[in-house]
C-alpha cells in the first residue's frame, strides 16, 4: 500500500506550501465553516489540487453532490456516520446502512 500524505488548510497560500511540502490531499475542516463554492475558488486557479472537507459533510445526496460537483477528491465523514443508540451503544445496523448508502451516492457521482 502507497503512503499518502494529507494536511490542513485553510487558504491559497497555505494549501501550496502544503503541496510544495508534498502533501497530496489538503483537508478542509471544518468543512461546513467552508464551502463547495469555497472549493470551486480553491480549484479555479489550481486545478490539481485535492481536497477533502470533513466535519459538515451531510449524509445525503444533494450534500454529496454538492461537494463532489465542485471538485472534492473525497470527503471525511465521522459523527454523521457512526451512530449510538438511545443507550448509549453503537449502532451497527444503521452505521452499516449508511456506509453504504453514502459510498452507493459517491459511485453515482463519480461514474
Amino acid at each position: 500500500m502507497e503512503d499518502l500524505t494529507e494536511t490542513g488548510g485553510a487558504t491559497l497560500t497555505e494549501i501550496a506550501k502544503a503541496e510544495e511540502l508534498g502533501c497530496e490531499i489538503v483537508k478542509l475542516f471544518p468543512g461546513d465553516a467552508y464551502s463547495p463554492n469555497y472549493v470551486k475558488a480553491i480549484k479555479g486557479p489550481c486545478p490539481w489540487t485535492s481536497i477533502m472537507p470533513t466535519g459538515g459533510v451531510a449524509l445525503t445526496e444533494e450534500s454529496l453532490a454538492a461537494w463532489f460537483g465542485a471538485g472534492v477528491t473525497c470527503v471525511g465523514i465521522g459523527s454523521k456516520l457512526i451512530l449510538k443508540d438511545t443507550n448509549g451503544n453503537f449502532n451497527y445496523p444503521e452505521i452499516e446502512r449508511l456506509t453504504k448508502l453514502s459510498i452507493d451516492y459517491i459511485k453515482q457521482l463519480k461514474s
